[in-house]
């Protein structure tokens, strides 16, 4: 070995041994900062809320999931206003007395925030099934808004009464025909498959029914993102 590599080598392992110091300094700072984010849940828990907040404001407000999203709480000025230009706009597309549809929409937002079913979702039903004709009876017998046969459903509708008329009270009609579709939507796991089920053509392969409520849906869907632009009325 040379005298350079004789004078060398202590400052090499000196220079190491810093190195490895400070290098497990930082693994111990870093192991500390682990274990205290998880011995210590609620400031973390807190940044998390935060960064949903964060999120949440830069979204329109009340956007509702096209499953069965967030439903605005009842009686709040967004939920009134959003509710009454629905009840506007289906009162003239279907040539109903507003005051009427008023009723039917404020019901389907509350039976779809109980059974946690779209609310946008069950008036689009009502608007293929019986387009909003609170009377509505087919030759096979479906009652109603949302056309529930009774046969089918009798002890969903026995909880409102003995005999199958009351699903003509758009209130109990509109309960029943969500849990129906909850139903469905929970056996299924699809919105598609469900609608199907609901109209009694599970196997129909071009699932003409589906389709046409969810595009009546993403109507109802379209005026609400207008409604919910910073420019609107």
């Amino acid at each position: 070995m040379n005298a350079i590599d004789t004078q060398s080598r202590p400052a090499g392992l000196y220079a190491m041994g810093k190195a490895y110091a400070a290098t497990k300094a930082l693994l111990a700072l870093i192991g500390l900062a682990v274990m205290l984010a998880v011995a210590l849940p609620a400031p973390r828990e807190a940044l998390m809320k935060g960064a949903a907040a964060a999120l949440r404001a830069t979204e329109p407000a009340g956007v509702i999931n096209s499953v069965a999203g967030p439903i605005q709480s009842e009686g709040t000025p967004a939920a009134q206003r959003e509710q009454r230009v629905l009840s506007e706009m289906l009162s003239k597309r279907y040539r109903i007395a507003q005051e009427a549809v008023s009723g039917f929409v404020s019901t389907a937002y509350r039976a779809g925030k109980e059974a946690a079913v779209d609310p946008l979702l069950i008036l689009a039903v009502i608007s293929v099934e019986s387009r909003f004709n609170p009377v509505a009876e087919s030759s096979f017998g479906a009652k109603g808004l949302m056309q529930v046969i009774p046969k089918f459903h009798m002890e969903k509708i026995a909880v409102h009464g003995s005999n199958d008329d009351v699903l003509l009270d758009p209130d109990v009609n509109i309960q029943v025909g969500t849990q129906v579709l909850r139903e469905y939507l929970r056996r299924f796991g699809d919105t598609e498959t469900a609608l199907q089920a609901y109209a009694g053509a599970y196997d129909e392969p071009t699932a003409q029914y589906a389709n046409k409520v969810l595009s009546e849906r993403s109507r109802i869907e379209q005026l609400l993102t207008k409604l919910r632009r910073p420019n609107a009325v």
